[in-house]
């Protein structure tokens, strides 16, 4: 058993919208798909990845450094068994002669061909990839459904607070009951008005906020002060993503919860978190982004060094909006996971028609991650093939 080919390709994704650090106007992501020889329905079994959101692609580092690795070494794809992809391998024969640190953006190319290694190896093994990680890494019972949040709020042009309410109100509609919302693209005083704005038609435990790392220190104590009296559900990001001394020091004077690991790129950046940002775990949420830390494998090792330094898993909320954390936070026993149902598309979202309600969502039954339940997104994966 093995992989016979790996095609990628890059698409355009950008949008007209922005967060505190940047806009997503001309925002690309990475395809992936990886070809087995188990043949299933007279068509040989492929597994689908992409280079998560909210990152611009690095298919160039998977097609001059990762692939030619891979195709090189068709003795290291297989298990012991013989029956299925050995996912943890073909992840060492990829970063086979890289040297250790520097995880920049090796790690979202990394990311990219492992959700597809995952997905494949789920197919073969016909189960869902939540069934499929549960089995092996988490305690073996898959719920029905997870919590979930809906990540929206972003600064569009001309947008007012009666826009704002408009979205929020369209989420809830949708049967989300917690929405996160960006700050720190204006003002202080002007992102309050926004905050306060929706607190008239929400509850303040339904309002998260985030600030995408830009506060340098005078700044995040400023808006931990002024926030805390709302009692958000968290402050997300309060503080460039490595400086670590400012987390803890935002954590000793902010009361409520904060979130924080999306920027995080391997099990070593967040062990130097756990240790040194001064997090929580009483109240505290990790939001590791799997696709963009070199996926699966690494994931599962970050989840041990978390339980290690005494964190539950019910405190990762993993970053992403998309259907491989939602695979994962069910798989793995995780905390809940985050939706974008009409941003970064084709990624954002889950697939057609599955149930969102009281805050709940689904779990999908389609063998693997489930792409080609996704109607929009299965369209750009079958070009690849």
């Amino acid at each position: 058993m093995r992989i016979v080919a790996i095609h990628e390709a890059t698409i355009f994704t950008g949008e007209n919208r922005a967060n505190a650090v940047m806009n997503f106007s001309d925002m690309t992501t990475g395809l992936v798909a990886v070809v087995t020889d188990v043949i299933r329905d007279g068509k040989p079994v492929v597994g689908y990845g992409f280079g998560g959101t909210g990152r611009y692609s690095q298919n160039a580092i998977c097609r001059e450094r990762l692939i030619p690795r891979i195709l090189a070494a068709p003795d290291k794809h297989s298990n012991g068994a013989g029956d299925n992809l050995d996912p943890f391998a073909i992840w060492d024969c990829m970063m086979s002669r890289e040297k250790p640190g520097g995880h920049g953006d090796r790690a979202v190319a990394v990311g990219t061909i492992d959700m597809a290694v995952w997905d494949a190896a789920a197919k073969i093994a016909d189960m869902p990839l939540a069934a499929f990680l549960a089995a092996r890494h988490g305690s073996g019972e898959v719920p029905d459904r997870v919590p979930v949040y809906v990540g929206g709020g972003y600064y569009y042009p001309g947008a007012d607070h009666s826009a704002l309410q408009d979205e929020i109100r369209r989420y809830h509609d949708d049967g989300f009951k917690l929405v996160k919302i960006k700050i720190g693209g204006a003002p202080l005083d002007v992102d309050r008005r926004r905050i306060e704005s929706l607190l008239e038609i929400t509850d303040s435990s339904g309002l998260a906020v985030d600030a995408n790392g830009r506060f340098a220190r005078q700044e995040a104590l400023s808006y931990a002060a002024a926030l805390e009296p709302y009692k958000l559900a968290w402050l997300e990001e309060p503080a460039y993503p490595l400086d670590y001394a400012l987390h803890a020091e935002v954590a000793q004077c902010y009361q409520g919860p904060i979130g924080t690991g999306e920027s995080l790129l391997s099990t070593w950046d967040a062990r130097n978190m756990l240790l040194f940002g001064g997090l929580r775990p009483d109240r505290d949420i990790l939001m590791f982004d799997c696709a963009l830390s070199y996926g699966i494998c690494e994931y599962i090792r970050t989840i041990e060094a978390m339980e290690q330094a005494g964190w539950s898993r019910a405190s990762v909320y993993p970053h992403g909006g998309h259907l491989l954390s939602l695979h994962i936070t069910a798989g793995l026993g995780l905390g809940a996971t985050e939706a974008y149902p009409y941003t970064h598309q084709p990624m954002g979202g889950f697939t057609d028609g599955l149930k969102i309600a009281d805050g709940l969502v689904d779990v999908p039954d389609l063998p693997g991650i489930g792409f080609e339940g996704k109607s929009n997104f299965a369209f750009e994966f079958r070009k690849l093939v």
